[in-house]
């Protein structure tokens, strides 16, 4: 974005279709799923593929934007470059740190069975090691606050592990009370951060594990992320996948004992996804220089504005109503109207949604506007809504 500002950007219409190109014929509301690519994004993975036709595809200054790129993201969430690894899907980075860590017998892990399920099943994998997994269960669905998980832990928790927003309510934790709560007990603390980095600002200050792909709210391409790793839990978080580029192999000389790269690049064992970099890096400068907060303020106007507008056409709404859980996630549904042919309506006039089900198989839309969604966009779909219901 040439000046940083969203009031610039939704005051021109023509600016706007050309940041985002998915909006010249298109309501796009999915970015809880996977999002459309913002111009500058798309640009650089195609500029970064091009020069690969003329060079390899490691040319000159590849490993410097790599660095950039680590340094940017580590920027992003308030970490130190040496603690960011790029790797992508999500659930790659869980996965890691499921595997990574030396579990014993008896040891336990909390995390919430209604939670994505890549943020899931890699900690129930662990009970193969004798961990025990003790599941939240909190009064609505997606409610994870502090006082929960207080009440979940016992002298045997090593690990929580959770979501910075669930991805069905949208209910956006406390992850700075519920980090330090943790860390005061002596628990480590894993969060799947996909639902919020790029709709609204996360420290890992609290954290000692992030994983999160860039191709939801971070406006970025498939499987590229950020995974971060505290520095003080290297020794703790044993690296499950090797090669050469995460062990120390002078002129690619394999030597006779394993000795990890000194930062996070540990987790990277090998070729990186580097178009993906490309993009990914884009798509944090284009958020970065819109400002974090402003974007988050955008995100909770549109949903406020969405949420009201349901609401007087009688639809339930099951995400958090304003306030510090709250997030750019609107989910819902309608007691006399089938979610599936709703859904359909809103798709058949180009406004891209997601149809999502909960546990006991009941039908809800869910709609994610991003900052650069208008409120034009939002009366447009809800009038395709209001004559099905």
């Amino acid at each position: 974005m040439t000046d940083g500002s969203i009031e610039s950007l939704v005051l021109s219409e023509d600016r706007r279709r050309e940041l985002f190109p998915v909006c010249r014929d298109k309501a796009f509301f999915a970015h809880a799923g996977v999002t459309a690519l913002p111009k500058p994004v798309a640009d650089a993975v195609i500029e970064y593929t091009r020069k690969s036709s003329e060079n390899h595809q490691e040319f000159g200054e590849v490993l410097r934007d790599i660095d950039a790129t680590r340094a940017l993201s580590a920027r992003f969430i308030g970490a130190r470059p040496e603690e960011i690894a790029l790797l992508g899907p999500t659930s790659l980075g869980l996965s890691l740190v499921a595997n990574g860590l030396p579990w014993k017998a008896g040891e336990e892990v909390v995390c919430y069975l209604n939670d994505y399920p890549a943020n899931v099943y890699p900690w129930l994998d662990l009970r193969r090691h004798g961990v025990s997994i003790r599941l939240l269960e909190p009064e609505r669905p997606g409610e994870i606050t502090p006082e929960l998980v207080a009440a979940a832990l016992t002298p045997r928790t090593r690990l929580v592990a959770l979501a910075s927003c669930n991805f069905l309510t949208g209910y956006r934790i406390d992850v700075d009370a519920i980090g330090a709560l943790l860390a005061e007990r002596g628990v480590l603390f894993c969060l799947d951060g996909i639902q919020t980095l790029g709709a609204f600002p996360l420290s890992v200050k609290h954290v000692d594990f992030l994983s999160a792909d860039a191709h939801k709210w971070m406006l970025g391409p498939m499987a590229i992320g950020i995974v971060f790793v505290k520095k003080e839990r290297f020794a703790e978080l044993r690296p499950s996948l090797l090669g050469a580029w995460n062990i120390q192999s002078p002129n690619f000389i394999t030597q006779p004992e394993i000795v990890f790269h000194e930062t996070a690049r540990r987790y990277e064992p090998g070729v990186l996804n580097i178009a993906g970099v490309y993009g990914m890096r884009a798509a944090l400068e284009l958020i970065l220089a819109a400002g974090p907060e402003n974007i988050a303020a955008r995100i909770v106007d549109l949903q406020t504005c969405l949420i009201e507008k349901l609401q007087a056409l009688g639809f339930e709404i099951v995400s958090p109503k304003g306030g510090p859980n709250a997030s750019g996630i609107v989910t819902f549904r309608h007691p006399r109207a089938r979610m599936a042919q709703l859904f359909r309506a809103l798709e058949e006039n180009r406004v891209i949604a997601s149809l999502r089900f909960d546990r006991e198989g009941v039908e809800y839309i869910r709609m994610s506007p991003h900052f650069y969604n208008t409120h034009a966009e939002i009366d447009g779909a809800i009038s395709i809504l209001k004559p099905h219901i």
